[in-house]
């Protein structure tokens, strides 16, 4: 199977270059869903390019006839954030420009005024399948009223003109994959919402983590919050529904390098959640059975960050399941006050597991050391 290859220009630049968008289109002999994957959104997070390279070959593999929809691929969905470096470090998690994260600007249609209650009663005596195509043509028909404000002559922020062309291409999928790492040191885990734990474990991760509250408009939930909202609005009207529409964001091991094993793990659970859901015709391929997950609600993230300013050392590795007060990390410390130097433990205040951890080990007062996932 050969995709067809399509390149957007993005952005034109005052040495008269151009920042442009590259996407791979695999189209099956038959009608079904469209996924839409991506990676690379943070510059610095690059083990979901390898993993959707590996996809990509593999898909090459394949016969048409085996793939049941279709597939869009971007490995390099924000060339302006890879492309960003500071000495060593391949940073690109903020605009440089404006300092937006790249991940926190996306279109919402709940948030803009949109009165899904009144849609739903408009769809009551429906199909769901009906009223999926109409809600899609609906969210479709009002982000391309956003065109006309890039093309004035007053025109818009390059981010604003970049999630216009990212979302364009995603906006009509049935599941929507974003690949992202850990900024730092990190688990392999999947971003999951309500209703959808019973496909998050088919990705063969880690752990997973419920959405159950929002940072902001990142990509994952800017796609699938209309359709929660959707679905909230037919449960209150007394037709509750599901629709087949889904959203993932899959973290996979650690920033700024190739952790092998993580990319492993985003291979076989991508292949696994295509298989499953029915994208993909592969009778012969070896279905893998989930392990168990650990699921829990992103409240049970615990952040700790340093109470005074100095040296991590002994600290717990990534992946430990500890209990409360076993001993996370020691705090070397320094003073000005003419005493010798300390060392302070810093204990885990509940049961759980290090999902993540801090590259640097030297901070101040108030900066990130490590992260839990509470039982």
């Amino acid at each position: 199977m050969i995709p067809t290859i399509e390149t957007i220009p993005l952005q034109h630049l005052a040495s008269g270059d151009y920042l442009s968008l590259q996407f791979y289109k695999f189209v099956g002999d038959r009608l079904g869903k469209k996924v839409y994957l991506q990676s690379n959104l943070h510059g610095g997070e690059i083990a979901g390019n390898v993993v959707l390279h590996r996809l990509m070959e593999w898909l090459g593999t394949l016969a048409p006839s085996q793939l049941v929809g279709e597939l869009w691929v971007v490995p390099v969905c924000n060339p302006a954030g890879v492309n960003v470096r500071s000495h060593h470090y391949a940073s690109g998690r903020f605009e440089s420009y404006s300092g937006h994260n790249w991940n926190r600007i996306f279109w919402d249609y709940e948030k803009k005024g949109a009165n899904i209650q009144a849609f739903a009663k408009s769809q009551l005596e429906l199909e769901p399948r009906i009223i999926q195509q109409n809600f899609r043509h609906h969210i479709q028909q009002q982000f391309l009223q956003l065109r006309s404000e890039i093309d004035a002559a007053a025109s818009v922020p390059f981010h604003e003109k970049y999630r216009y062309v990212l979302q364009s291409l995603s906006l009509d999928a049935d599941y929507v994959l974003d690949l992202h790492t850990s900024s730092d040191l990190g688990l392999t885990y999947v971003y999951y919402f309500r209703d959808r734990q019973d496909s998050a474990p088919l990705f063969l991760l880690e752990a997973g983590i419920l959405l159950d509250d929002y940072d902001g408009d990142a990509f994952d939930e800017a796609f699938i919050k209309p359709w929660l909202a959707l679905e909230q609005c037919f449960t209150e009207l007394e037709r509750p529904m599901r629709f087949e529409v889904e959203a993932y964001t899959l973290e996979l091991g650690s920033g700024m390098q190739i952790d092998s094993e993580a990319v492993d793990r985003g291979i076989r659970g991508i292949q696994n959640y295509l298989i499953t859901k029915g994208v993909l015709d592969l009778s012969d391929f070896p279905r893998i059975t989930p392990p168990p997950m650990r699921l829990v609600p992103r409240n049970k993230q615990r952040r700790y960050y340093a109470p005074a300013g100095g040296v991590i050392q002994s600290r717990v590795p990534v992946g430990a399941v500890v209990e409360a007060g076993t001993i996370l990390y020691e705090l070397l410390r320094f003073s000005k006050d003419g005493a010798m130097p300390t060392v302070q433990a810093v204990q885990a205040q509940q049961p759980g597991v290090v999902f993540d951890a801090a590259i640097s080990q030297i901070v101040n007062e108030g900066e990130y050391v490590v992260g839990m996932l509470e039982d």
